[in-house]
């Protein structure tokens, strides 16, 4: 039964960082987190005629959550493949822990890096435990049987993202946010250093967005996990992640701690909304009054 679906280990192997600073993250010389870096990237498609991003750098910081923001069509979701392996640079290249991700093997590169794509699909027939499962390829030959290490990462995996009882159903008789906690599940069995997630939370209902922040910030707490997320809802974002990296026109326009990146200029001239911002304990709170017209 195949599964079809656009992360690190389906592509083929052919295909100056900027730190993130702050206050407040995991201290880079007390973890073992992994360092994922983009160098001067540029990256586009074979339909357009300009490059998305064009030389821009990135650095997320090990073991903290880095969220991308910015309006549609800013480049997030670009970036983020190119970090991925799922789009080859035309220049610049992608570290992971000092190593360029194109010269790995997609096994090996699956290992380190999971990514849950907005592109995921699989057959309805199969359950959500035998979805779960299949985030263990990456660690077996391709005749090898699971193991007891296979079992816990699925078990650890189901119980993180909170869809045991769903363990048993058919992936097709799902909600759209069941679905997406069985897909999380999936990509968290992979046990992979770094995990990339490409707007988890569109089109879930409160609930299960809050589910999804939820993991994360366990993530985030209780392992050395690298998170790097694209998320529309800033104040998501402004909540969830150690740094906030602000795209516009395929460019970086501000990057740092959410209380630095969310301010009322940078959502002037990025969103092209007027709005008040205040601080809070949860972070910087959001009240959008305008859009902006004509500039």
């Amino acid at each position: 039964m195949s599964i079809e679906r656009v992360n690190a280990t389906d592509r083929d192997e052919s295909g100056g960082s900027n730190d993130i600073a702050g206050s407040h993250g995991p201290d880079d010389a007390a973890t073992d987190a992994s360092d994922l870096d983009g160098q001067s990237l540029v990256l586009g498609y074979p339909s357009a005629p300009e490059p998305v991003i064009d030389g821009e750098s990135i650095a997320a910081e090990p073991g903290a959550v880095t969220a991308l923001v910015g309006p549609n069509g800013s480049g997030k979701s670009t970036l983020l493949k190119g970090l991925a392996n799922q789009i080859a640079p035309d220049d610049g290249s992608v570290l992971l822990d000092g190593r360029d991700v194109h010269s790995m093997d997609t096994k090996a590169l699956a290992r380190k890096l999971g990514l849950l794509s907005q592109e995921s699909t699989s057959p309805d027939s199969i359950t959500v435990e035998e979805l779960v499962y299949h985030g263990r390829y990456p660690h077996r030959g391709f005749f090898e049987r699971t193991t007891e290490a296979d079992t816990r990462a699925v078990e650890r995996a189901i119980d993180l993202a909170g869809c045991g009882h769903l363990r048993d159903r058919e992936v097709g008789s799902l909600s759209g946010g069941q679905k997406q906690l069985a897909w999380i599940a999936m990509v968290l069995a992979q046990d992979t250093d770094v995990l990339l997630l490409d707007e988890p939370t569109t089109f879930l209902d409160l609930h299960h967005q809050m589910e999804v922040m939820e993991i994360i910030e366990t993530l985030r707490s209780d392992s050395e996990v690298t998170v790097v997320v694209v998320l529309h809802d800033l104040e998501q974002a402004a909540r969830i992640a150690d740094r906030v990296v602000a795209l516009n026109d395929g460019e970086i326009r501000a990057r740092g701690p959410p209380e630095e990146v969310v301010t009322e200029d940078l959502l002037s001239e990025v969103f092209r909304v007027d709005a008040h911002v205040v601080d809070t304990d949860q972070g910087p709170r959001v009240t959008p009054l305008r859009a902006r017209h004509g500039e």
